[in-house]
């Protein structure tokens, strides 16, 4: 008879394994048996829990989109200010499990996906929708609807540049860098607005 909670692990497990393997493979050409041995359980458990390789994919798909959504509730519930708001969206996303290696590779692998697969580009732009819609609270809040739209795309495109460049190793910035230069760039983008409203007042 099976542990309470057993299958529940073995799916974590598997969806952990998932990330890994496809994280160092650098594509989706990885089988559910592959999977599963870097889980340590049997393909056939493997495909008893989840059906088949697409909808593993895709159940750790909504894994990663879960995990960034429960990140980012628990720092915005410590963020202050809407500046402290921005500043807690930038620091999730490059968090370091979102961040990792793997989480990134996995990350661009589903997004090349993505063109083949509706499910996947629409759990994409759940996550590019949940993104800007965040920035844009926060962003409303200290500048005019317009502008707060206009910073809010630009940086979700650079937070996204960013992922890309780390995937492909392009010299990329790690974490702290990264969130620098987003953080630079609303600074940067407030303070100009700021001026241009400035001017004109005279």
């Amino acid at each position: 008879m099976p542990k309470v909670g057993m299958e529940e692990l073995r799916r974590k497990d598997l969806i952990s394994a998932a990330i890994q393997t496809i994280g160092e493979r650098g594509s989706l050409d990885v089988t559910v048996a592959q999977i599963a041995r870097k889980a340590g359980v049997s393909a056939a458990l493997a495909h008893h829990y989840f059906g088949g390789k697409d909808q593993l994919l895709l159940a750790t798909m909504r894994h990663l989109l879960s995990e960034l959504g429960s990140d980012l509730r628990h720092a915005l519930q410590a963020a202050d200010s809407p500046r402290a708001r921005l500043s807690a969206i930038i620091s999730v996303n490059f968090s370091a499990s979102q961040f990792a290696h793997e989480t990134i590779a996995a990350w661009l692998t589903f997004y090349a996906h993505a063109q083949q697969s509706l499910e996947m580009r629409r759990l994409l732009r759940i996550y590019a929708r949940r993104l800007h819609s965040n920035l844009s609270f926060a962003l409303e809040q200290l500048t005019d609807k317009q502008t707060a739209q206009h910073i809010a795309e630009g940086t979700g495109a650079l937070i996204d540049g960013l992922y890309i460049r780390h995937a492909l190793g392009a010299d990329a910035p790690e974490a702290p860098k990264a969130i620098a230069l987003v953080e630079d760039y609303i600074t940067v983008q407030l303070a100009q607005n700021r001026s241009k409203t400035v001017s004109n007042q005279h």
